[in-house]
């Protein structure tokens, strides 16, 4: 899932939500919240790389499906269904089409 040009509003760098996650190899990796999603009865956030793994000027978003929740942890699972997924993406388009440029990228 890709977008690109961002137009967001001005945002104190305090009020930004950074997660950090461990790939599959260890490496510790910081995201940006850029959203929480609700569809089909689940919630799903929407991560932004703080670091772009390309050079194209394109950012792809990583969805993942939060499983549970306790007051001090969050657990996210990856989405394993595609149509899941695009829908999901579709959602924060939506949300997000004043403030965001997006780009179709296969």
């Amino acid at each position: 899932m890709s977008i690109e040009n961002f137009n967001l509003p001005e945002v104190e760098e305090e009020d930004i939500d950074i997660i950090t996650l461990s790939d599959e190899d260890g490496n510790e990796i910081d995201f940006e919240v850029m959203d929480v999603i609700e569809y089909d009865g689940n919630e799903y956030v929407v991560l932004l790389p703080l670091e772009s793994s390309n050079d194209s000027g394109i950012d792809e978003v990583v969805i993942l499906l939060v499983e549970s929740e306790t007051e001090d942890e969050q657990f996210f699972v990856a989405v394993d269904d595609k149509n899941v997924e695009l829908a999901v993406f579709e959602l924060f388009k939506e949300a997000n089409k004043d403030f965001l440029n997006f780009v179709d990228v296969d």
